[in-house]
């Protein structure tokens, strides 16, 4: 079988078109014509391949929903068979949309955080990094970069009820009111100017279709216009969405004094990290030299592409300062959250570059004037007012970073203020507050008297040791709440929804809801997976209908209680405050970490439907093996053995 990628460019160098502008009945034509015994089209609008497409008899079409049946049907086949996959590269219609020579659909995807359970099967789904964690005081959940977002709608296909699809209207700009009025502080001193009678050496990290080889391009520009010598290398690599970018910039008086364009061990005079990641990767570092390399570092964390598959992935935040800062030395680097800051003040992720080049101006590690700078993103004839007023919020940041906080505090997203160590208390009264919305008074009573019950024990048993409790207090919780048909629905009509949604999205727009009702959805014929549905505006007074019945959870007239999903969820409740009961019984000083992660099986427990199923049974797996350790413990071997 083969298998043709027709993605509507050479979208790897950059979104070059095919030579000859080759078409898909082109190509089925001429594997039709050497003989190819069965040919298939995927695509993501197989409904433009009808009667007039021009192709072959005996051609079949497919949704790229089933990619994966389709493939093994022509693994099954005997002689040479032929799958053409027909989708233009997703970068390719950004890029082509800001340009206004592709359709821009009026359609946003949108998760509602409260509903989500973190179990990352949009990420799965779709492979996309504009899908990035969202770090909740409920655990990490989901949220989508609007900035980054190439409206390939994948991700809503994940097995998960808090996707809502936004139709018509527009993003709104999160851009401080106090910002827009007041403005970037006009008359800043100048820093003092860097020398360049030697090769001044700059290296700029970050990530491809962001805009960093832009900022090679204005810094090139800029010494252009003052008469000096420069040259300018992009290391994009081959994959540049989403990959790691290097920009090498050396600027002299003299041209002839720059004899190589690419930086050499330890050369960098100043280091441009607008990605962390980047900026801390052996590369990178490579071109420090701890004690003359300045840097400023975009301390925002940017997911990588591991997270997409790896929904326990950590970010390494701490690892790569520490790295960056050994290389460079503590105080010769500047870490700030450059994305939040210009996405606060100017309404958009794509201006983090522009700003961190703004405050290393500033901080005086630019060696072309402040005015060679402006005037190059004047030539430059992209979005001209927001480039200056990117680059003056930069340096204002850069003079007073208080102020230009102050500026872009009311556009600041709200979350709910997360805790670094959160007490027991704190940790309890909070999650007790929310069971009494889902149920009632009794039900967080429960709660509460079996936390306390597990903090006696652990005091009495543990003999100073902590975290049990705390473990109990995350975990009891999420089993308690466990989100069934009446929980999304009072989280749907909560206010804080809406407010989300009004805070992102402006205009006239309507709401689309997508999810799998256990009494409505129906298995895809050739996946067999259950299909989620799409339901309208109406649903939000079905929201407000189902969420006042939540009194019949589990009840006789639970309707919804009687599926093996609502009497699992139930018994997995029964069977941890048994589990954690036996935990207590043989609880010792030894054994108390062990009991500690027995507690936490349940964080590992997440989603929806066949998700959840899948993750419960890994999980239980888990919870097994941890028990029949805490239970029978291995001797320690003796050194002479």
């Amino acid at each position: 079988t083969y298998k043709i990628l027709y993605n509507d460019a050479t979208a790897m160098t950059g979104g070059q078109p095919h030579e000859g502008e080759v078409s898909v009945p082109e190509i089925a034509w001429q594997v039709h014509s050497e003989g190819v015994k069965k040919i298939v089209i995927v695509s993501d609008e197989p409904e433009k391949y009808g009667a007039g497409a021009g192709l072959p008899s005996g051609i079949t079409f497919h949704h790229r929903k089933h990619l994966d049946p389709v493939q093994r049907e022509l693994r099954e086949m005997q002689g040479t068979t032929v799958m053409i996959y027909d989708q233009t590269c997703a970068a390719e219609k950004r890029r082509r949309r800001k340009r206004g020579k592709f359709p821009d659909p009026a359609k946003r995807a949108f998760i509602n955080d409260a509903v989500c359970d973190g179990c990352g099967d949009c990420s799965v789904q779709s492979n996309c990094l504009s899908v990035e964690p969202l770090e909740t005081v409920f655990g990490r959940k989901r949220v989508i970069n609007q900035s980054s977002c190439n409206k390939d709608y994948s991700c809503v296909t994940g097995f998960c009820p808090s996707f809502v699809t936004v139709h018509g209207g527009n993003v709104r700009k999160p851009k401080s009111d106090v910002a827009a009025n007041q403005g970037p502080m006009l008359d800043l001193p100048e820093p003092e100017a860097v020398s360049t009678t030697e090769p001044y050496n700059m290296l700029v990290t970050g990530v491809g279709g962001t805009g960093v080889v832009t900022i090679g391009a204005l810094l090139g520009m800029a010494a252009h216009i003052e008469g000096k010598g420069v040259s300018v290398l992009d290391m994009t690599g081959l994959a540049q969405k989403g990959g790691a970018v290097m920009t090498h910039v050396r600027i002299s008086d003299n041209a002839d004094d720059i004899h190589t364009a690419r930086l050499g061990a330890g050369a960098a005079d100043a280091v441009l990290g607008c990605d962390m990641v980047v900026a801390g990767s052996f590369d990178a570092l490579a071109k420090m030299q701890n004690g003359s390399t300045r840097a400023v570092i975009n301390s925002h964390e940017t997911p990588t592409a591991g997270f997409t598959q790896d929904n326990e992935l950590q970010f390494p935040g701490d690892h790569f300062k520490q790295m960056i800062k050994e290389n460079t030395g503590d105080n010769l680097v500047d870490f700030i959250d450059a994305t939040k800051l210009a996405t606060a003040l100017i309404g958009d992720a794509i201006a983090t570059n522009l700003f961190t080049l703004g405050y290393a101006y500033q901080r005086g590690m630019v060696p072309v004037s402040g005015a060679a700078i402006e005037k190059a993103i004047e030539l430059n004839g992209v979005s001209v007012e927001t480039g200056l007023d990117t680059f003056r919020w930069g340096r204002t940041a850069a003079f007073d970073l208080k102020a230009a906080e102050a500026a872009a505090a009311p556009a600041m997203p709200i979350v709910e203020e997360l805790t670094t160590s959160p007490t027991l208390e704190h940790i309890v009264a909070r999650r007790s507050d929310e069971l009494v919305q889902y149920q009632d008074a009794a039900y967080a009573e429960r709660y509460r008297a079996f936390v306390a019950h597990v903090a006696v024990v652990e005091k009495e048993k543990g003999k100073g040791l902590a975290g049990l409790a705390e473990a109990v207090a995350r975990n009891y919780f999420k089993l308690l709440a466990y989100k069934d048909e009446y929980e999304v629905a009072r989280l749907f009509t909560d206010p804080a929804f809406m407010e989300k949604i009004k805070l992102q999205f402006g205009g006239d727009y309507t709401l689309k809801f997508h999810m799998a009702p256990p009494l409505l959805a129906r298995p895809d014929p050739l996946t067999g997976k259950i299909e989620k549905m799409e339901f309208g505006p109406w649903m939000m007074k079905a929201f407000g209908l189902l969420a006042k019945l939540k009194g019949l959870r589990g009840g006789t007239f639970d309707i919804f209680g009687y599926t093996e999903e609502r009497k699992t969820e139930r018994q997995l409740i029964v069977d941890y405050e048994q589990t954690v009961l036996r935990l207590l019984d043989g609880l010792t000083t030894q054994n108390h970490s062990l009991a500690v992660l027995v507690a936490s099986v349940p964080e590992h427990i997440r989603g929806f439907g066949r998700v959840k199923q899948e993750q419960l049974a890994t999980a239980k797996t888990r919870e097994a093996d941890l028990l029949a350790e805490f239970e029978n413990p291995t001797p320690n071997a003796s050194a002479a053995e």
